[in-house]
């Protein structure tokens, strides 16, 4: 009876399980996709992209309604063609074109046909639509610009391509999707999730209710807000004060790594990139070589750091044993070295400097002999200059940062691998590198890697990776990423006295007639050699203006640099800039008036604009 029974239950349930799966694969078809019926149309309902703040809540980008007339192909039905043409605003030529590319990518699937009508477009046009079968009006949201800079921060959304259809299988065609920074970067933040309802058409394709009672139907979800690090009063001032000049601003935050600013000058207004228009100026953007709105100066320019990075071979050299504060140099106007009695000027004035003096007057000098110090410590050239790049290497140098944008260049420095390439292996000394020690030669930086190893200093000897993000919703940023210490090679103790050589370039050095009264501000000029090629002869051109600086010298809230192509001395346009953002920052005002005038109505574009006429610069002659 117990093993009638036991067999009996076998029984049932294999019959159970067999009727149940004959039905989901012969009769039930939800576990299919209903677009594969082509009795069934999809609407999707598309969330409100999520908006953007600044670090302090002020709204930076919001939302403003958008109409998108679509298509789908198979449903069109013979038209008035120009008459339709003429509400759209667009020619026959444009209308057998878009139909065409909507028909080869599906001829069921909705496709955009005329993206972005204005409000009165869409108005003239929606009593009519009625007239032409196989086209609606679908609503949609675009970028509202609260603010008319940051363009290279914020990025821009536009329609998706070929290339994004094939890479994500979220989109279809015709929707948007984020390009370069914060939009790119935190697209599937900002983007939401859109809905769809599936609807049941009969044999003659027409509607004839939910499909399945809406089973598969989903509700929208809004993207989130997003909050930046940003503060869009300091960024907009700096694209105020870079004002008919290139080059650019990166400032942080130094106990956090947070972005303060992020300027690329020339930028552009970001509602440029938004509407039926923005094909046309993007285009407009995109092929001007000379100006470069597009390119982000802060993240992606590389250029010789020079005399800043002085402070970083103190740090080595200190590090490495070779020096202390007290050991002196003595400097006759310029180093010379080599068998050949090669000579790096110096325009320190000559005497007798330790580091503070170093510092603060810049002596070309001093530095040269520190670095070559620092590598001949060691029995090879090759062994001293790998120990040096590990140095560099511990404050971000050479490297991406890891910070969350999606664009960006490593820098570079060299190693010994650099010069066996040229020289051959062991077949080069320390002299082959000395350039190193200005800031010159192979060693090249971005302006967010300056700022980063500016607020590395003013840390005394950490960093945390720089970051644009501060909430997402309502969540802060707790990534581990962002928030562990990053600490360099140098001990702590060593950053005292070159934090106080940095402090008396404001009080006693090349940039003692532009400090900020009532902060307290440490910094170092640069003047940058600029090389480039013209017929194949390597020319060189007027010096970039480099400035780091953090303030207050005592709890550091703000650390920057600042690059200004071709504007010559340090002090003369950087200097000055770093000065007027460390107090727009800390005071909320500007009480240098002077200095903000001359920086407002200065120009380089008529140095931009000089045609190189001199004679070809033959480096290490």
């Amino acid at each position: 009876m117990r093993k009638l029974l036991l067999t009996s239950i076998i029984i049932s349930t294999s019959l159970i399980y067999i009727g149940r799966l004959s039905y989901l694969q012969l009769i039930d078809s939800s576990s299919k996709n209903p677009l594969d019926d082509t009795a069934i149309k999809a609407v999707y309902d598309y969330p409100e992209r999520g908006h953007i703040l600044d670090r302090n809540g002020k709204l930076i980008v919001s939302n403003q309604p958008s109409y998108d007339v679509m298509v789908i192909p198979r449903e069109v039905k013979p038209l008035d063609t120009l008459e339709f043409c003429q509400l759209l605003n667009i020619s026959k030529e444009d209308f057998i074109k878009e139909y065409e590319k909507a028909r080869i990518y599906s001829p069921r699937l909705p496709s955009v046909f005329v993206p972005q009508l204005s409000k009165e477009e869409y108005a003239l046009l929606q009593e009519k639509m009625r007239k032409y079968e196989g086209f609606y009006i679908q609503k949609r949201s675009l970028r509202h610009y609260e603010t008319r800079s940051a363009a290279n921060v914020l990025g821009y959304i536009s329609e998706v391509n070929e290339r994004d259809l094939r890479k994500y299988s979220y989109y279809q065609s015709g929707e948007i999707i984020g390009r370069q920074g914060v939009e790119k970067e935190y697209e599937e933040v900002l983007r939401g999730r859109k809905g769809v309802k599936f609807i049941q058409k009969d044999r003659f394709n027409r509607e004839i209710g939910s499909y399945k009672n809406g089973i598969f139907d989903t509700l929208p979800i809004p993207g989130k807000d997003v909050q930046l690090t940003i503060d869009i009063d300091l960024q907009e001032y700096g694209e105020k004060l870079m004002t008919n000049k290139r080059g650019g601003i990166v400032a942080l935050e130094p106990k956090t790594g947070e972005i303060l600013a992020l300027v690329s000058a020339p930028s552009y207004d970001p509602a440029l990139l938004v509407g039926r228009k923005r094909s046309k100026n993007y285009t407009k953007l995109h092929y001007d070589s000379i100006s470069k709105p597009l390119f982000d100066r802060g993240l992606l320019a590389m250029y010789p750091p020079g005399s800043p990075f002085k402070t970083l071979n103190a740090l080595v050299a200190l590090q490495e044993g070779v020096i202390t504060p007290q050991t002196t140099y003595r400097c006759s106007g310029a180093y010379y070295y080599g068998k050949r009695g090669r000579k790096m000027g110096c325009h320190c004035g000559g005497g007798i400097r330790n580091l503070n003096s170093g510092i603060y007057k810049s002596c070309n000098t001093y530095f040269a002999t520190v670095y070559r110090n620092s590598l001949e410590k060691y029995p090879t050239a090759e062994e001293g200059l790998n120990t040096w790049a590990k140095h560099m290497k511990s404050f971000g140098l050479g490297d991406y940062l890891g910070y969350d944008l999606p664009t960006g260049r490593s820098g570079k420095i060299p190693t010994s691998k650099t010069y066996d390439a040229t020289y051959g292996k062991n077949r080069w000394y320390s002299t082959a590198t000395l350039s190193n020690a200005i800031g010159q030669g192979e060693v090249l930086t971005t302006p967010i890697q300056l700022a980063n190893i500016t607020a590395a200093i003013s840390n005394r000897g950490f960093y945390y990776t720089p970051h644009i993000i501060k909430k997402i919703g309502e969540e802060p940023i707790e990534d581990e990423k962002y928030t562990k210490k990053k600490q360099t090679s140098v001990n702590p103790e060593y950053f005292e006295p070159v934090i106080q050589g940095m402090f008396d370039v404001y009080k006693k050095g090349t940039a003692k007639w532009i400090s900020v009264k009532d902060i307290n501000i440490a910094g170092k000029t640069g003047t940058a050699e600029n090389f480039t090629k013209i017929n194949g002869e390597t020319v060189q051109l007027t010096d970039h203006s480099i400035f780091v600086a953090f303030a207050p010298v005592d709890n550091p809230k703000i650390a920057l640099a600042v690059f200004v192509e071709n504007g010559h001395w340090g002090s003369t346009w950087a200097g000055r800039i770093a000065g007027l953002m460390i107090e727009k920052y800390i005071k909320e005002e500007i009480t240098e008036k002077a200095m903000e005038q001359f920086v407002l109505s200065g120009s380089l574009e008529e140095e931009y604009a000089k045609p190189y006429s001199g004679k070809p610069f033959k480096i290490n002659e």
